[in-house]
């Protein structure tokens, strides 16, 4: 194996493994190195006594012909490759909010309709919030494929605007602001600090079509590998990256955890960057950046259960559950969605079961290593799991006689396997009252290292595809990239 590429990739989540697509389509040798044995990281789903649960990519949106989504995977060769069973177009998420359901339907004018028997008077602020959610993902041209010849990216405009005050703006009417606001544990919102922004690309992304992986999202992660491969590229598991070297130019490689060297022409770091800057030592790298990068609130993490039910028992749900249980969205919730395994399904094998939780509740076990975190810690587990449980028992009774078996993961179990600061579920807070501290750029002081991952543009899947393709485009030409896409 050859210790010299054009590019190395550190890290091969969403992030890395589409970097490593797109340089490798453009005859660029490739090199991505994984600390874990497995590459995927969110994309990663894991087997429980005969049962496949997914780490983070539960459900996806935008995918018909000619949908934002699906033109990026037909440029990835993973259209005609993936099944997706659609989730009900009546109502793909459902809040839960103080005792009632309210469905979100995909289509501005099934959506306005549904929310709007709940709230008739308010039919024309649910209209007007609808088409200020398209027109915002509309600016944003590597989302909407409109405007390409706009140089920004990011709307600053709705950077700077509060998701809370904005619908608080639209309508004087609470349940309804909370209900609008509903879809906050995607990214984990922040009422005061969340930017309009964010709210609204999710939004729209679902609004058009919604969709879950049949069988698992990690056939995402397979088909991108093979990809990879087949164009030249190598995938490098098991082996942690040390650090980043340097010459007086730029980037010269990295050096592995086993003193190996990989030399490249390129580095795109697709781990967070707080630990990036662990990592990398040259003048180029300011103490103040560096600083500045490890100091950005991160978004909560979670706690999740992971459920396996027994044979036909529990119907499946093809729709997302929301559920809050306070006065206010932005106060705590649980967040409820079945596997799909198979299309037209009528029962459910597995599900998953989310909270938000606080770094601060598992940081007494912080540094001690996964499965030596003693009984107190076991403890915690399961009084938060039961807890969880009864509360899902309340929302869907009977359906806890029907657990054949559980298991739980913590903000540590989080930070272990996907390398995220505190477990954070999205990476870094973005603050629209200082949205330029809490913005990181795909460029860095250092002409040949760029940055890839959810931490850049955005999180979630578009946001990270999106992301990838600046980083990338600073390699190959940002305009020739977005040519090929557009004509994929």
């Amino acid at each position: 194996m050859s210790n010299k590429y054009d590019v190395i990739i550190i890290g091969s989540g969403l992030g890395g493994l589409v970097c490593g697509y797109i340089l490798s389509k453009n005859g660029l040798k490739v090199a991505l190195i994984e600390k874990h044995d497995v590459p995927g990281g969110c994309l990663q789903t894991f087997l429980r006594k005969g049962v496949k649960f997914e780490t983070g990519m539960h459900y996806i949106g935008s995918m018909d012909e000619g949908q934002s989504l699906h033109r990026f995977f037909k440029y990835l060769s993973l259209t005609d490759k993936i099944e997706l069973s659609r989730l009900d177009e009546a109502g793909y998420d459902v809040v839960s909010y103080l005792g009632d359901r309210y469905a979100y339907a995909n289509g501005h004018e099934p959506f306005t309709d549904i929310l709007s028997r709940h709230f008739p008077k308010e039919r024309n602020s649910i209209g007007l919030y609808m088409r200020r959610m398209e027109a915002i993902a509309e600016r944003s041209p590597l989302y909407s494929f409109k405007n390409m010849e706009n140089p920004y990216w990011l709307d600053s405009s709705n950077m700077q605007i509060g998701v809370a005050e904005y619908i608080r703006s639209l309508t004087d009417d609470e349940k309804l602001q909370n209900v609008l606001a509903g879809i906050m544990p995607l990214y984990g919102g922040v009422a005061e600090k969340t930017p309009l922004y964010y709210h609204a690309l999710i939004t729209d992304f679902y609004n058009k079509s919604a969709f879950r992986f049949v069988g698992g999202s990690d056939i995402i992660v397979r088909l991108l590998c093979d990809s990879i491969r087949e164009m030249g590229g190598e995938i490098i598991t098991g082996m942690p990256v040390n650090k980043v070297n340097f010459d007086h130019n730029g980037a010269t490689g990295v050096t592995l955890l086993n003193n190996q060297v990989f030399e490249g022409s390129y580095v795109i770091s697709d781990i967070h960057p707080a630990l990036l800057m662990d990592m990398v030592d040259t003048p180029m790298i300011r103490k103040a950046y560096k600083k500045r990068i490890r100091n950005i609130q991160q978004t909560l993490s979670n706690f999740t259960v992971y459920i396996k039910f027994r044979e036909d028992k529990v119907p499946y749900l093809n729709y997302n559950y929301y559920h809050y249980p306070g006065k206010s969205v932005w106060d705590g919730h649980f967040f409820y969605m079945h596997m799909c395994d198979r299309q037209d399904q009528k029962f459910v094998r597995s599900a998953v079961l989310f909270e938000s939780m606080s770094w601060k509740e598992v940081a007494p076990w912080k540094d001690l290593p996964p499965g030596e975190r003693g009984a107190e810690y076991e403890d915690f587990k399961a009084r938060k799991a039961q807890q969880m449980l009864l509360n899902l028992e309340k929302q869907f009774p009977g359906t806890i006689s029907h657990i054949e078996d559980f298991w739980t993961s913590t903000p540590l179990t989080y930070r272990d396997y996907t390398g995220t600061l505190e477990g954070s579920m999205y990476g870094i807070l973005r603050d629209k009252n200082a949205p330029a501290e809490s913005f990181i750029s795909h460029l860095t002081k250092v002409p040949n290292l760029f940055l890839a991952g959810q931490n850049i543009n955005a999180h979630g899947i578009m946001g990270v595809i999106i992301g990838s393709v600046l980083t990338c485009g600073a390699i190959t030409g940002v305009d020739q990239l977005i040519k090929q896409i557009k004509n994929a």
